[in-house]
């Protein structure tokens, strides 16, 4: 068997596509052995590519806006964001009560467990605007990353929180907070997660056959009941209800963003950099081609 090291930057059941394509036993299907990993708080997985511990990462194509410095036309360090993993944003925002009557304005002057930089935090500020609020205007409490935002949030801080799944949805089940919102729908379309690897990986057999498996894990995921996708996934989240697994599955089904195909769209990329614009984290545009490449096959 051939073997495939896939490291995640963060780790949450919105990246089903790419677990779903270890536990769903996809890789094996065709002949690939793996290991997977999570980076240290604060890294980018882009990191284990140019160091060589992995072949495939968990990333986002907004990654490439700002690409690490890389050896001279070393095709090992040439990364490109080749598939997609979601084409839209998947945090929710939950608070401590139910509240049928939520709407975006309730989160101006209220404290907010929120992510401070990166693209969550783009993101966040860009469904803000869509939303017609102003970001200014929250009260943010920035942690750290998805645990010490949860640890913080469970401890009392804050009125609202923001995250992926399965956090809220194992909050709820917990009674402890109240899905009101999630960002996507404000947003729209875009490139939000994506797979990515050096351009010599992507040259190899093993990543076509990758590819293949990664078609059949989108397929599955885009058919199957969120019950037995639950199911398959519920040993790499020990610690969350099943029930919650569940409910975090059927709303990122229900919001869309994996959609079968695998490629990342330039039509998507545009949505992105005009995000980054607005945030002013980008100043012109770059080709897609200097960020994406097709998939493998």
């Amino acid at each position: 068997m051939s073997h495939v090291n896939i490291e995640f930057t963060l780790f949450s059941a919105f990246y089903s596509p790419l677990i779903v394509a270890m536990a769903g036993g996809f890789l094996k299907q065709e002949g690939l052995d793996y290991n997977w990993t999570v980076s240290p708080p604060g890294k980018s997985a882009i990191e284990a590519i140019v160091n060589g511990t992995a072949d495939v990462i968990q990333s986002a194509a907004s990654q490439g806006f700002h690409p690490p410095k890389q050896a001279h036309h070393d095709p090992k360090q040439d990364i490109r964001h080749f598939a997609q993993i979601n084409e839209m944003d998947g945090f929710f925002i939950a608070g401590r009560q139910p509240d049928p009557d939520f709407h975006w304005k309730k989160l101006e002057g209220a404290e907010v467990v929120m992510f401070k930089s990166g693209q969550p935090n783009a993101m966040f500020r860009y469904a803000c605007h869509q939303a017609g609020i102003d970001y200014d205007k929250i009260i943010p409490i920035t942690p750290g990353g998805p645990l010490a935002i949860d640890e913080a949030f469970r401890n009392g801080e804050g009125q609202y929180v923001q995250q992926q799944g399965p956090f809220p949805q194992q909050l709820e089940a917990e009674s402890k907070a109240s899905i009101l919102s999630i960002s996507g729908p404000l947003i729209g379309t875009c490139a939000f997660s994506s797979l990515a690897a050096s351009t010599g990986w992507l040259k190899t057999d093993v990543a076509i056959a990758f590819c293949r498996a990664y078609r059949k894990a989108r397929q599955f995921i885009s058919e199957a009941p969120a019950k037995e996708i639950a199911i398959l996934q519920k040993p790499f989240f020990p610690e969350t209800e099943s029930i919650a697994l569940e409910n975090c599955i059927r709303s990122y089904q229900a919001l869309g963003c994996w959609t079968p195909h695998i490629e990342i769209t330039e039509q998507a990329l545009d949505v992105t950099q005009d995000i980054y614009m607005y945030t002013g984290s980008l100043s012109s545009r770059i080709p897609y081609k200097q960020i994406c490449a097709l998939p493998p096959g």
